[in-house]
C-alpha cells in the first residue's frame, strides 16, 4: 500500500466517537476520514449516510472503517465490509461473543485485507514499563482493582445493560486488556456477577484467576463507584510492590514513582492500525474477550437492589 493517507469511514457517532475518535484523527496524517455513518450522530464537514452499506455504496474509495457501534452490532457491519475489502478497526470489546471475532479474523484472511481488535488501555503509557518490570522479577501475587461510576462514563447507554451488553465487563475488559499483556497467562477459577434484578448485565463481579504455576490474581469490579474513580493493578513481587494506577498511566514500586506519562492512546491505536494495514496483516488478541466469556460461564449470579439511572 502507498504512504498516501488512509481512506477512512467511522461507523456510530456517539460519546467515544467524539470524545476520542475524532481528536486523534484530527491531528494523524496518516488518515483522511471521508465519510461517516451513524443512525442518529453526524460529522460536520464529510457526507453523512444512515448505515454502512449506504456509506460503502456512495464512497467506493474507501480503504478502511472504523466500527464503535455498541458490541451487540458490531459482527454484521464488520462482515459488510470486510466482504467489501475495507480494513476494519474494531472498538473494544471487538464483538459480543469469541467466536463472531474467530469468524470475522478468517473473513480477514479470505479478503485479504486486515482486523484490528483495538484494546486502547494498553497503549497507556506506563502500561510497558509495567510489563518491563514483571518481567523482571518474581511475582507473588496480584490484584485488578477497577471501580467507576457508570453514570458518569455511560450516562442514558441502555444497550449496556442488554443482553451482550457486558455491563461492568465493559469497563472490566479495560483491565483484563492490561493484565493479558503484563502478567502471566491465566485463568478464572471463581466468579461472583452482580445483576440488579432490573437488568440483564451485571453491575459488579469478583474474580479469582490463577497461573499454570498458581500465581493468585484477583480482580474486583464495581460500576457504582462515586468520588475518585479506581483503575488499578497491583503485584506483590519479590523487588517490591507494584502499582500501576489511573487506568495504566502511571507506574509506582514501594510508593516510589517510575514513571508517569499523559495519556494517549487513541492516537497510538490509530498508529498501530495504520501499521498492520501497510504491513498487510492483522492484530486480533482475544485474551480478554475470552476471559469475560469465562466470567459469565463459571460467575454464580448475584440479584442485588434493582438499579436505577
Amino acid at each position: 500500500m502507498s504512504s498516501n493517507p488512509i481512506k477512512l469511514g467511522i461507523v456510530g457517532v456517539g460519546k467515544i466517537v467524539r470524545d476520542q475518535h475524532l481528536p486523534a484523527l484530527a491531528k494523524d496524517q496518516d488518515y483522511r476520514l471521508v465519510a461517516a455513518a451513524s443512525r442518529h450522530g453526524k460529522v460536520e464537514d464529510i457526507p453523512n449516510f444512515p448505515t454502512i452499506e449506504a456509506m460503502l455504496d456512495a464512497v467506493p474509495e474507501l480503504e478502511a472503517v472504523s466500527l464503535c457501534m455498541p458490541p451487540q452490532f458490531r459482527y454484521d457491519a464488520a462482515h459488510t465490509a470486510l466482504v467489501a475489502k475495507k480494513h476494519v478497526f474494531l472498538e473494544k470489546p471487538p464483538g459480543a461473543t469469541v467466536s463472531e471475532v474467530e469468524d470475522l479474523k478468517a473473513l480477514a484472511a479470505a479478503n485479504g485485507v486486515c482486523l484490528f481488535a483495538s484494546w486502547h488501555s494498553r497503549y497507556a503509557p506506563a502500561v510497558e514499563a509495567a510489563r518491563a518490570f514483571l518481567g523482571s522479577t518474581k511475582i507473588r501475587s496480584a490484584a485488578i482493582i477497577w471501580k467507576e461510576d457508570v453514570r458518569r462514563w455511560h450516562p442514558n447507554q441502555e444497550w449496556i445493560w442488554a443482553p451482550g451488553g457486558f455491563g461492568v465487563f465493559d469497563p472490566g475488559i479495560n483491565a483484563l486488556s492490561i493484565a493479558t499483556h503484563i502478567l502471566p497467562p491465566m485463568f478464572i477459577s471463581s466468579a461472583e456477577l452482580d445483576f440488579p434484578e432490573n437488568r440483564a448485565s451485571p453491575v459488579g463481579a469478583h474474580v479469582t484467576f490463577r497461573t499454570s504455576h498458581g500465581l493468585p490474581v484477583t480482580m474486583e469490579l464495581d460500576w457504582l463507584q462515586t468520588g475518585p474513580q479506581s483503575w488499578d493493578i497491583l503485584a506483590e513481587t519479590d523487588q517490591g510492590k507494584m502499582v500501576l494506577s489511573g487506568g495504566g498511566s502511571k507506574l509506582a514500586v514501594d510508593g516510589r514513582v517510575v514513571h508517569e506519562e499523559p495519556e494517549a492512546e487513541y492516537p497510538m491505536l490509530y498508529k498501530r492500525f495504520a501499521e498492520i494495514v501497510r504491513a498487510g496483516t492483522s492484530d486480533v488478541d482475544l485474551a480478554p474477550l475470552q476471559h469475560v466469556a469465562d466470567a459469565f460461564m463459571l460467575g454464580k449470579r448475584n440479584v442485588v437492589e434493582a438499579f436505577f439511572d
